[in-house]
C-alpha cells in the first residue's frame, strides 16, 4: 500500500508543479502568456501524469482487494516484481496516451489569435483553438479517455464489490470498521478524480462550456492533488502521532520564546533590575 501511495504522491507533486508555477506567474502579470515550447511541454506532461493516475488508482483498488479478500495469499499475489510491473505499466500507458494525443493536437493548424481560454495548456482547450476540422482529434480524445476512465473505473467498482461482500461477512463490528476504514480514503480520491475527469474528457471539446471547463480542469488538476495527501494522511495513526508531537513542540517553543521575551523586557524596562544602573527602554527599537 505504501509503495503505491509513494507513487501517487510523486504523481501529485509533478502534476501540480507542471501547471501551478506558470499559473501563479500569470496571475501576477498583466501580460499572461506562455511560450510555444512551454505550452507543448505542459500539455504532454500534464496529460501523461493524469493518464497514469487513472491506471494507478485501479492498481491500488486491486491491491486493497488482495489484502482484504485474499489476506493469507496477499504476500504471494502482490509480490515485489508484480508491484513494479503494475506501476511501470501505469506510467507506460499514461505516457503512450499522452504522446498520441499531443501529436494529434500539434498537427492541427491554429489560426488567428492564439488565446487559450483556460488556466493551462490542455487538449480540449487547444483543440477549440483550431480553425480546421477537429472531428478526428475529438474521436481520438474520446477513445483514449474511454480506455483510461471507464475501464479502470469498472475494475475499481468490481474490486470494491468483492471487498464489500467480504467485509459484510465479518462478524465483529470493529473488524468491519477497520476493513472499511482502509478503503474510504481511496474511494474518496477515486470519486473526486474520476467524476471531474469523465466530465471533461468523455464529451467532444466543441460541446464544452468554457467557464465550466475551466473550473473542472482547475478542480482535478490542482484541488484534487492538493487534497490527496490530506485524505490519506489524516486517517493514519502514525501521522496523527507525528502531527501531535510536532504541534506540541511548536507550542512549547512559542511558550518558551514568550517567557524569554517577557523576562528580557522586564530586565530592560525596570531600573531596579540591574542593581540601579539599568536604563529605561528608550524606544521600541530596543525591545
Amino acid at each position: 500500500m505504501y509503495f503505491f501511495l509513494s507513487n501517487l504522491s510523486l504523481l501529485d507533486l509533478c502534476y501540480t508543479t507542471t501547471t501551478v508555477p506558470q499559473m501563479l506567474v500569470n496571475f501576477r502579470s498583466a501580460h499572461k502568456s506562455i511560450c510555444w515550447a512551454g505550452c507543448v511541454a505542459q500539455l504532454f506532461i500534464f496529460l501523461s501524469l493524469g493518464s497514469t493516475e487513472c491506471i494507478l488508482l485501479a492498481v491500488m483498488a486491486y491491491d486493497r482487494y488482495a489484502a482484504i479478500c485474499q489476506p493469507l495469499r496477499y504476500m504471494t499475489i502482490m509480490s515485489h516484481r508484480l508491484c513494479w510491473l503494475m506501476v511501470a505499466a501505469s506510467w507506460l500507458s499514461g505516457i503512450t496516451n499522452s504522446a498520441v494525443q499531443t501529436i494529434l493536437t500539434l498537427r492541427l493548424p491554429f489560426c488567428g489569435q492564439k488565446q487559450i481560454n483556460n488556466f493551462f495548456c490542455e487538449v480540449p482547450a487547444m483543440i477549440s483553438l483550431s480553425c480546421a476540422e477537429t472531428s478526428i482529434n475529438e474521436a481520438g480524445l474520446i477513445a483514449g479517455a474511454s480506455f483510461l476512465l471507464p475501464g479502470p473505473l469498472g475494475l475499481i467498482l468490481v474490486s470494491y464489490g468483492y471487498i464489500g461482500a467480504t467485509v459484510l461477512r465479518i462478524r465483529s463490528a470493529e473488524g468491519r470498521r477497520k476493513a472499511f476504514s482502509t478503503c474510504t480514503s481511496h474511494l474518496t480520491v477515486v470519486s473526486l478524480f474520476y467524476s471531474t475527469a469523465i466530465y471533461m474528457y468523455l464529451q467532444p471539446p466543441s460541446h464544452h462550456s468554457q467557464n465550466q471547463g475551466k473550473m473542472v480542469s482547475l478542480f482535478y488538476g490542482i484541488i484534487t492533488p492538493m487534497l490527496n495527501p490530506l485524505i490519506y494522511t489524516l486517517r493514519n495513526k502514525d501521522v496523527h502521532g507525528a502531527l501531535r508531537r510536532t504541534l506540541g513542540k511548536l507550542f512549547w517553543m512559542q511558550i518558551t520564546w514568550a517567557r524569554e521575551m517577557t523576562s528580557d523586557w522586564h530586565n530592560k524596562a525596570s531600573p531596579l533590575a540591574g542593581g540601579g544602573d539599568s536604563k529605561l527602554v528608550e524606544g521600541p527599537q530596543d525591545w
